[in-house]
């Protein structure tokens, strides 16, 4: 079993520390906020004062972080994380950010002998709890095959996408797809329950039929139609529309830089956006159900 720290706790990083933890991982954990740390505690894992003190003699460091700036702030410069380790040290980064930052980062970590993987996720609360998430990994392939001993323990999915930054790119993309069947799935179900379909038998039509997709099959955005789904939940996330919106700005951002006119994505941005501003962030992204009803 390995010696972990995990850094940041929060909705994705809290369940997969517990996770690792109930696999025998040795599991020393830092947030800013005492309330998180204090729950992993219980559940067994140390507490470390600070981010730099949680690394010293760690096998791997994990993070899950807000956005670019704090990944960037955290293992950059002389005072970073990465000034602190050596090359016994992998580094995994579940943050979810743009791909500029991740690559930027894993070049810090290469000249430095660290191994370094840009890892973010898919699947959302549920399956950072479950232990089921997806990552989508970009480094060396010698940095892949030592991330699998942990990822393993969170996921069951384990995708290595290419070099540092390949990671957030295949998450941008995947993103991007998921908001625009998400929003395509509730205009036909509204469709078909504004002349008169009743919304789970048209499900099954669909299902059934070339219409057939992820946002359908596993979480469907009608009330009433599957027990499971945030949407018999008043919405309750689930994966929110605050976190669909910072996606698709990726998303946008990975486009504009390759030179993809992706217009499907930009109008998924700007309904999301709107989706959001109404007062819906903290709902689950397939709430945008509702700017259909409206």
């Amino acid at each position: 079993m390995a010696n972990v720290a995990f850094i940041g706790l929060g909705n994705m990083g809290g369940p997969m520390a517990k996770n690792l933890l109930a696999a025998g991982h040795k599991v020393e954990v830092f947030d800013l906020v005492p309330a998180a740390c204090a729950e992993l505690q219980d559940a067994g894992a140390g507490v470390a004062g600070s981010a730099a003190e949680a690394v010293v003699g760690k096998e791997y460091v994990i993070s899950m972080l807000p956005a670019g700036k704090h990944v960037a702030g955290t293992y950059l410069g002389e005072d970073g994380l990465l000034a602190r380790l050596d090359s016994s040290t992998t580094v995994l980064d579940c943050s979810t950010i743009d791909a500029a930052t991740a690559r930027e980062v894993g070049e810090a970590a290469a000249a430095a002998g660290i191994g370094f993987m840009d890892s973010p996720v898919s699947g959302g609360v549920a399956a950072a709890a479950a232990g089921t998430l997806a990552f989508m990994c970009g480094g060396s392939a010698e940095t892949f095959e030592k991330a699998r001993l942990v990822l393993a323990d969170m996921g069951k999915n384990i995708f290595h996408a290419g070099p540092a930054g390949a990671g957030q790119v295949a998450k941008g993309c995947n993103n991007m797809l998921l908001a625009i069947h998400m929003i395509g799935t509730c205009e036909a179900l509204e469709m078909g329950v504004r002349n008169g379909l009743d919304p789970a038998v048209l499900s099954e039509i669909m299902l059934a039929s070339s219409g057939r997709n992820w946002s359908l099959e596993v979480y469907n955005p009608y009330p009433g139609v599957m027990e499971s789904a945030p949407a018999s939940n008043d919405y309750q996330p689930g994966f929110m529309v605050d976190l669909m919106a910072k996606d698709l700005g990726l998303a946008l951002e990975i486009a504009e830089q390759a030179g993809v006119d992706n217009r499907m994505g930009q109008l998924a941005g700007e309904l999301y956006r709107a989706h959001q501003q109404a007062g819906n962030g903290k709902r689950d992204f397939s709430s945008i159900l509702e700017t259909l009803k409206d």
